[in-house]
């Protein structure tokens, strides 16, 4: 199986350098997503052992004291000793920055965690690191910590404690690696069991055949378990993705291919949906960003449906071809592709950069592709694909018509705004913010409590369209998000362009209840399925609202939720009142400034997406048309008084 894995193959680029002291740079912060960034590294360097077709298993346990613990039953890191370094494997792999076995195509074909900063990162972060390997039927262990130096007067990060220990004799191969992230550097080490799930299942989903086994030993209730194997890779991903939609035809197109060390395997389902959810992955890691993967996958899908359409009659030879956009209408795609040398825009690895992935894509999404709707068995297929395709270019059309009519009021000095939009007078948009305010009596108190330099308010005069139900030409048409469109200047859908965002900030101030949470819902779908980037590059955030006004005399605090209002009450005394505001509109103008609006003392949430397949599942089961799926949702997970609610929902 490929060369012998031995220290010598591990190639040093240069030492471990203050990771401590800018965690960031690293893991993204040192808030929950930093925190499950550590655990994703060793995930991912055990996922590219079963990648590679070293490992069948990989199992995650998260332990009653927050350490956690990964374990693979793939080669085993190298034991025997660094030539250049005069150190065991191990030790190097955990002890170097940008060590590993990943910068040549010797050991591992394809790697997510090519970065090779990994298991040195999560050691230097970490209070302790214990490492167990198996290898030539023995077992070694290395232990590892961060502590304070007092002559240094600064903790010294992941040192080893102990030399590599030969244990004694072993059966079979692997790693297991077992952790506790140090609270001296995050916010909370306590990581979540559902957000270790969801991650997992892709990973099984896109590694068909692995086992991969996750239990939490703070969880006694019994439903601490969970293991995921999904022998039909990527057509089992795609029925899961669509089990709460409806397909228009019952078959998982699925093909695969390899060109110039590219190896891509892709599977397809339309659904009635009017949206499009494609989601692709290098080497395991989701690119949510896309790239030049997804790029040369649309192009070739709508070069080869193009072709057949006009072959078979579809398209007449006065008919212009139908666009991209047109054939992805209801697409669910997954794209998975393995590759060497990959160029992801920064360790957050969300957008592939590799100019090769694009050619590829179009090589083997034309043959494979081409090849499939060829076979007279998959002529439905393909019959059904074109003229849903057919109808969404009429729709298109209508849509590029409201468009035109919308860019017309735009030009008569924003004549669409007049009487909604209070714009700020700084003209600098990475300064700028807008907040779109539920209601006219909150959005009245908004503008006038509002630092007018660079805070703009847009009030919503009723509820918005809920888009996951309608077509591109019914969104445009309602006034609502017509307005919203228009101030924020990007455009929508295939014309959305992020250089022409006038907010950078764009808050949604919605009421502490539950019709604010459905009008947040319906803003959030709206936004995931329409102007993904503006979440994607971190400009959406929602405003929190106090749920309570406490004072006490002169003395008034506010709190947000029910415990801190049991925390205010004890402060204040005997003496107090509580208002429990319910909606925005209560609050005069003072009050909103400084509860809601105030950079300084304000609370909001930025909108993120963690896992975009995931997301997309779970925005269809909420707005979507199917009933059952949403009651079972809601009754389970929504607590509309957290702000959880929208990391439970995926975004």
């Amino acid at each position: 199986m490929g060369k012998a894995y031995r220290a010598n193959n591990i190639q040093v680029l240069e030492g471990l350098d203050a990771i401590r002291a800018r965690p960031g740079m690293y893991i993204g912060s040192t808030g929950q997503r930093g925190l499950h960034h550590l655990l994703w590294e060793l995930v991912d360097n055990a996922i590219d052992e079963a990648a590679n077709g070293f490992a069948t298993e990989i199992s995650v346990t998260l332990h009653e004291d927050n350490s956690v613990t990964v374990e693979d039953n793939g080669r085993g890191i190298p034991v025997d000793m660094h030539e250049a370094l005069k150190m065991p494997g191990v030790q190097v792999v955990f002890t170097q920055l940008h060590a590993g076995g990943k910068f040549n195509n010797e050991n591992y074909n394809y790697s997510g965690g090519l970065h090779g900063v990994g298991a040195s990162v999560v050691n230097a972060l970490s209070r302790w690191l214990e490492v167990e390997v198996r290898r030539e039927g023995r077992l070694y262990r290395q232990r590892f910590e961060s502590r304070y130096d007092p002559q240094l007067k600064k903790v010294v990060a992941g040192k080893p404690v102990t030399p590599l220990e030969d244990i004694g004799k072993a059966e079979g191969t692997g790693t297991k690696i077992r952790f506790r992230p140090d609270e001296r550097v995050f916010e909370d080490i306590r990581m979540n069991f559902d957000v270790i799930a969801k991650r997992l299942k892709e990973l099984a989903y896109l590694n068909g055949g692995v086992i991969i086994r996750l239990c939490d030993e703070r969880i006694k209730d019994g439903n601490n378990k969970r293991a995921f194997c999904y022998d039909g890779g990527l057509i089992d991903f795609v029925k899961y993705l669509n089990e709460d939609k409806n397909p228009i035809h019952p078959d998982i197109v699925y093909f695969e291919g390899e060109r110039e060390g590219v190896y891509a395997q892709v599977a397809i389902q339309y659904t009635d949906s009017y949206t499009e959810s494609i989601f692709s992955y290098v080497n395991n890691i989701p690119t949510t960003e896309g790239g030049t993967h997804e790029t040369g996958f649309k192009s070739a899908l709508t070069k080869v449906l193009n072709d057949y359409a006009r072959k078979n009659g579809y398209l007449k030879e006065k008919d212009t071809n139908l666009a991209g956009e047109d054939f992805r209408e209801g697409i669910t795609a997954v794209i998975s592709l393995k590759m060497h040398n990959v160029q992801f825009e920064g360790q957050t690895k969300t957008k592939l950069g590799n100019s090769e992935a694009r050619t590829a894509l179009e090589s083997i999404v034309s043959e494979q592709f081409g090849h499939y709707i060829e076979q007279p068995s998959n002529g439905e297929i393909a019959r059904i694909v074109i003229e849903k395709a057919i109808k969404a270019a009429k729709v298109r059309e209508a849509a590029r018509k409201a468009r035109e009519i919308m860019r017309k009021k735009d030009s008569l000095e924003g004549a669409s705004l007049v009487g909604k939009l209070a714009s700020c007078t700084g003209r600098d948009p990475r300064l700028n913010e807008l907040f779109i305010v539920e209601g006219d009596s909150a959005g009245g108190s908004a503008k006038q409590g509002r630092d007018r330099q660079f805070q703009a308010i847009l009030p919503l005069r009723g509820k918005p369209l809920n888009v996951e139900k309608k077509r591109l030409d019914q969104v445009l048409s309602n006034e609502e998000f017509g307005t919203i469109i228009t101030a924020l200047s990007t455009g929508i859908g295939e014309d959305f362009n992020i250089d022409n965002l006038k907010y950078h900030k764009v808050i949604i101030l919605s009421d502490a209840d539950q019709d604010g949470a459905h009008i947040r819902a319906i803003l959030l779908t709206f936004f995931f399925r329409y102007m993904k980037e503006l979440i994607t590059n971190g400009h959406l955030y929602i405003g929190l609202p106090p749920l309570y006004k406490v004072s006490n005399g002169t003395r008034v605090e506010y709190a947000y939720n029910d415990v801190e209002l049991k925390q205010l009450i004890k402060k204040m005394g005997k003496k107090y009142t509580v208002q429990r505001y319910k909606g925005l509109g209560e609050m005069n103008p003072e009050q909103l400034w400084e509860t809601t609006m105030d950079p300084k003392r304000r609370r909001i949430v930025q909108v993120t997406i963690e896992d975009a397949a995931e997301a997309d599942r779970l925005v269809t089961i909420l707005m979507g048309n199917k009933v059952e799926p949403r009651r079972e949702y809601i009754s389970t997970h929504a607590n509309f008084n957290k702000t959880d609610f929208f990391q439970e929902m995926g975004v």
